[in-house]
């Protein structure tokens, strides 16, 4: 069911590659060890893909409370869970950083820039436009290339 609500997927493709060599091997492995019609091979399939859900669910938690209050409107709330997982990712860098292989997530920017994006956002959503325009500078200034954040600066200072 759809949220009505904008929700920017940037996909990096090629992090997609080292996720299918790892599933490659373990499925190769295993039929070597057990055989090629073993029942172990099924349950690896299943586990490497519910590992993507589970490690989201468990690591990224923070970020997924959040995304779960936005879309039900609840933005103030939406924006404690979303400090919490920028809080959480600039503590474990090496998490964000590997997120293609800690995550399986093929995003193409890390958690950190999620997190300040959408507290931005969800500050403009509840008419709090300074703080909006400051953390969506702290993104920028974090990560200069976001054109997410350059975006949403033009849209809330249209007359610079």
């Amino acid at each position: 069911m759809s949220s009505g609500k904008p929700i920017v997927r940037q996909i990096a493709w090629i992090s997609l590659i080292p996720q299918l060599i790892i599933m490659l091997i373990l499925i190769i492995t295993a039929s070597m060890i057990f055989g090629p019609s073993s029942p172990v091979i099924d349950i690896i399939i299943l586990l490497y893909f519910l590992y993507p859900f589970i490690s989201r669910k468990l690591i990224a938690r923070n970020h997924q409370n959040g995304i779960k209050l936005f879309k039900s409107g609840s933005y103030a709330q939406a924006i404690n869970e979303f400090e919490k997982s920028y809080a959480f990712f600039t503590r474990h860098q090496w998490i964000d950083k590997y997120r293609f292989i800690a995550l399986f997530s093929a995003s193409k920017i890390s958690y950190k820039e999620m997190a300040l994006l959408n507290i931005a956002f969800c500050y403009s959503q509840i008419g709090n436009g300074s703080k909006a325009k400051e953390y969506y500078q702290k993104t920028l200034q974090l990560f200069p290339d976001s054109e997410m954040a350059k975006s949403a600066l033009r849209m809330l200072n249209p007359l610079q």
